[in-house]
């Protein structure tokens, strides 16, 4: 059997006319999964490009596809250099965002009156942009990685808790009564019930999350940093180097795409149980 085929996930007991219809239609959804997509960058870059060649664009305002391409292998050290401490901002606001997010929420599900107390506190923090959080931050902080991380843990940090607070809270009645019946400890309720209940929300909640932690480093960065992506769009953007600037941008969003793919695959390998077409 081929590696692709053993990689399909064929169900058990199944007659072998049912097993190749069902590896034939697994093979047509992968392949959707992964062309689709492409095509719709390549429908997008070419859109790009018909503007920018179609009404003349001038260089320093929107670059074509091309040169942008062209900047981004001819900068390539600059940019991986600016690219990595961007990258560890973003995972350690991202891990340290969704950690206080998690106690917090498992702290709430458990004390309604704290949550009653605090939740509209969270969601006042939250309701303020981003962009007026940083200055704040960089004064008390300073202009080390401390405001940055701090700032990407923020914009993180809501999302995953109205997820998990939601998801804590989302058991099955039935289940929990048992739980009850069999005198089941609250630490055995939220290990064996409520935490695989939250599961699928706290990853809908990571997924938006590791987006999110590169805006926020990035953001940080605009304020006040001499390295990273979001210095280089600052730099960029001042200097009227277009393509410079698109291929930062371009390079925040690869960033953020791949964030995104890594807790996907997490999520995938973690979550069994839900259907496969809701993960």
């Amino acid at each position: 059997m081929a590696t692709s085929e053993m990689n399909l996930n064929v169900p058990a007991n199944l007659p072998d006319e049912e097993t190749q219809a069902w590896r034939a239609r697994r093979r047509q959804q992968m392949w959707r999964a992964r062309m689709l997509p492409a095509l719709g960058v390549a429908s997008l870059i070419f859109a790009w490009w018909a503007v920018v060649a179609g009404f003349h664009v001038k260089p320093f305002i929107a670059p074509s596809p091309a040169l942008v391409f062209e900047t981004l292998f001819a900068k390539s050290d600059v940019l991986l250099q600016n690219l990595v401490p961007t990258a560890v901002e973003a995972s350690l606001g991202f891990l340290l965002g969704n950690l206080a997010a998690i106690v917090l929420a498992t702290i709430f599900v458990h004390n309604k009156t704290l949550q009653d107390i605090f939740y509209p506190v969270a969601v006042m923090i939250n309701s303020i942009p981003v962009v007026a959080k940083a200055p704040i931050l960089v004064l008390i902080m300073g202009n080390g990685l401390e405001p940055k991380i701090t700032i990407a843990a923020i914009v993180c940090f809501f999302p995953t808790l109205v997820n998990m607070v939601r998801g804590l809270e989302a058991v099955n009645p039935q289940a929990m009564e048992l739980m009850h019946v069999l005198s089941a400890s609250k630490r055995e309720i939220f290990f064996k019930l409520r935490l695989y209940a939250s599961l699928p929300y706290l990853f809908s909640a990571l997924r938006i999350a590791a987006s999110m932690a590169v805006i926020g480093a990035v953001v940080g960065e605009w304020i006040g940093a001499t390295e990273g992506i979001g210095a280089m769009i600052i730099q960029a953007t001042y200097a009227f180097d277009s393509a410079l600037l698109y291929t930062a941008i371009i390079m925040s969003a690869v960033l953020s795409g791949f964030f995104f793919l890594v807790i996907a695959a997490l999520e995938r390998w973690l979550v069994k149980w839900q259907p496969e077409g809701v993960r």
